[in-house]
């Protein structure tokens, strides 16, 4: 009874050392200063008259190529499909301030774990629904494109799969830029097994996990609340069927689109696949690099540079459903 009474203690010391840690994190990264510039370029050239335009183009160069002439930003401006995609961006988003305000906390936490990270300037725009590129990070601008974030059910997005529109909500923006931000810090994944990509779609979610502390983790990993219970209910079970049949060091490249690539589910081709999530291998390395920095002293930054086989081996990863 006694032994027990001194590892309850224990627990109950190393769980407040671990909130009193988090709370410290917290309120220096609060302390930042940051501020943010939005410029609303899709209200500007909505507004624009072929008069203006020079003045949009001095401003924005970088969003006029040269190999264009100005005839065909003049017919773009009175297009009636570029109309409408104005028209809907400024219902869905007659203002940004909440998105600024998430932005802000996000680059202050990016702030927090790389200083050296320069903040960049946001410019939104329409981009003819092209949600293959929502974002695009460069060293000093951060460019949006707000109509593929108008909601799953959105007229614009009729007639695209399921598990594309559902991604294309504006709950999803900072998750987006998040994941860009990854893109130029984690090194570029060296081995070609399946778990070298687990590995390394687990390295991002848990940046994501430092740099998105104030989000809820479904929405690091865009997947909806039910779907992240699908996979922490059925983690063992996704884990044991990995192992059992040696998908771990497969170099077979169906293994990419059947548990990593988006999709509208993973493909275990069992009857439960259509219960499951896509993408559940980044999942599951998520899981291995959280035991992996649960159980050795090490920097973020360092374990960004790890091997995929050795966070494997020195994470201890047994799940539990």
């Amino acid at each position: 009874m006694k032994q027990l009474f001194f590892i309850s203690l224990i627990f109950i010391s190393l769980f407040f050392c671990s909130c009193n840690e988090e709370d410290k994190t917290a309120k220096e990264i609060g302390e930042i200063s940051l501020a943010l510039k939005v410029n609303r370029f899709d209200e500007e050239f909505a507004a624009a008259t072929p008069e203006s335009l020079s003045f949009l183009k001095n401003k924005y160069p970088y969003l006029f190529p040269e190999q264009y002439a100005d005839s065909v930003w003049i017919a773009k401006l009175n297009d009636t499909i570029q109309i409408e995609l104005n028209t809907e961006v400024k219902k869905a988003f007659p203002d940004f301030d909440f998105q600024k305000k998430e932005l802000t906390t996000l680059f202050k936490h990016i702030k927090y774990y790389y200083p050296e990270f320069i903040t960049p300037t946001v410019i939104t725009l329409t981009s003819d629904v092209n949600y293959d590129n929502r974002v695009i990070l460069t060293d000093s601008l951060l460019l949006i494109g707000l109509d593929n974030y108008l909601g799953e059910n959105h007229k614009f997005y009729f007639g695209f799969q399921g598990y594309i529109a559902k991604v294309l909500d504006k709950k999803y923006l900072v998750s987006d830029v998040a994941s860009e931000f990854c893109g130029t810090v984690i090194p570029p994944r060296k081995g070609r097994t399946f778990l070298d990509q687990m590995i390394y779609h687990g390295k991002t979610l848990y940046l994501k996990d430092k740099i998105m502390a104030f989000e809820p983790e479904e929405l690091r990993i865009t997947y909806t609340p039910e779907q992240l219970e699908w996979a922490k209910v059925n983690e063992e079970d996704i884990w044991r069927y990995f192992v059992d049949r040696d998908l771990l060091y497969s170099t077979d490249k169906q293994l990419q689109p059947r548990f990593l690539a988006p999709a509208p589910f993973s493909k275990f081709q069992l009857e439960l696949d259509n219960e499951s999530p896509g993408r559940i291998g980044r999942y599951i390395g998520w899981q291995i690099v959280r035991a992996f920095m649960e159980n050795n002293e090490v920097s973020v930054e360092q374990m960004l540079n790890i091997p995929a086989e050795e966070i494997l081996k020195k994470s201890n990863y047994k799940p539990r459903n």
